[in-house]
């Protein structure tokens, strides 16, 4: 099951694997409720560009917010556009657990998979 953060065009997928990790993840913060995940890209890294993931309590008029299944996913202007028909995935398996974005839009990745151009 995918989940799509849809805005003008715009849309950013997450599996069903990331949305029940992100809501664990989510639960096991004090916090008062609020946190959403911020899915963004920022320039560094060795391809160009990284991605950034956090939680946050602060959204923006112009962010891009969308609720699924008890997970708020957000995403600035600037990013929205570099995320279009990307997908948020989680494994856990014995090379690791973690996040990772598959995105059609990165014509080249460096072998850490945190960066791309």
């Amino acid at each position: 099951m995918q989940f799509a953060v849809t805005d003008a065009g715009q849309v950013f997928n997450v599996s069903s694997t990331a949305a029940s990790k992100v809501k664990d993840l989510i639960a096991s913060e004090e916090s008062n409720g609020d946190l959403v995940l911020r899915v963004a890209v920022r320039p560094g890294g060795c391809s160009g560009f990284s991605y950034e993931m956090f939680f946050d309590t602060d959204v923006a008029e112009d962010d891009l917010r969308y609720d699924q299944a008890g997970v708020s996913v957000v995403l600035d202007p600037a990013s929205q556009a570099m995320l279009k028909g990307a997908t948020l995935e989680y494994s856990d398996g014995l090379q690791g657990a973690g996040f990772s974005i598959t995105n059609p839009n990165a014509e080249r990745s460096c072998g850490c998979g945190k960066s791309f151009s």
